[in-house]
């Protein structure tokens, strides 16, 4: 194991696979799902958005769940399970990168738990990907850094919350818009009136779009 590998509770759980199998897939669909909830389920979710040449790739996190505590405490109260999360998503890129498909072609799909999770990777490791998707998610942390430092090269972002989740502030949404855009993100940030905590068809066809983006 490397000097800066985290080995925690979510390592040597499942890589769930699923779309285009890996060997002959051009782009790649690295999903991350919520608290008691399935990689398997995200590869449901997957289907919804999927095009032929994805390969989809849905790490599982150890009880179901890749954190104890809500996205807003404390960060120490959340580790190990956040750092051995945040190591899951990293390996799932990485199995996409030993088969040749680039970063710039790998689109990051996060609900609930699973969104932020996604959304601390992508600030936490800036370059060109091929997206980020957080639905019903938000950089994690009591408060948020001053400065994430790196360049996101353009990557496309998109954010789709209720405006009243009862998980997810507003606030937060806007917060985590903010800091990417100073991270030369290409963000997209929608609200939706009454929705709660869920996915709607507005936000399935603006991942279906990021995830086309990579292979049409």
């Amino acid at each position: 194991m490397s000097a800066d590998r985290v080995d925690g509770p979510h390592q040597n759980q499942p890589l769930v696979t699923g779309g285009t199998d890996l060997a002959d897939a051009d782009a790649a669909l690295v999903c991350t799902h919520g608290r008691g909830a399935s990689a398997r389920g995200m590869l449901r979710i997957a289907d919804e958005v999927h095009r032929d040449g994805v390969a989809v790739l849905a790490p599982q996190a150890a009880r179901q769940t890749w954190y104890p505590d809500s996205f807003l405490a404390p960060v120490e109260r959340n580790e190990p399970g956040r750092s051995s999360g945040l190591q899951a998503i990293g390996d799932a890129i990485k199995t996409a990168t030993d088969a040749g498909i680039p970063t710039d072609r790998v689109v990051l799909l996060g609900f609930s738990q699973g969104g932020c999770l996604a959304s601390e990777y992508v600030a936490r490791n800036p370059r060109r990907y091929g997206g980020l998707a957080a639905l019903s998610g938000g950089l994690i942390g009591t408060q948020l850094d001053d400065e994430y430092p790196g360049d996101l090269e353009g990557t496309p972002v998109f954010l789709g919350c209720s405006d009243d989740d009862p998980h997810i502030p507003e606030a937060r949404v806007h917060d985590t818009a903010a800091v990417f855009e100073a991270m030369n993100a290409d963000v997209t940030a929608q609200l939706y009136e009454g929705m709660g905590h869920g996915i709607n068809e507005d936000e399935l066809a603006a991942v279906a779009d990021l995830v086309a983006a990579l292979v049409d």
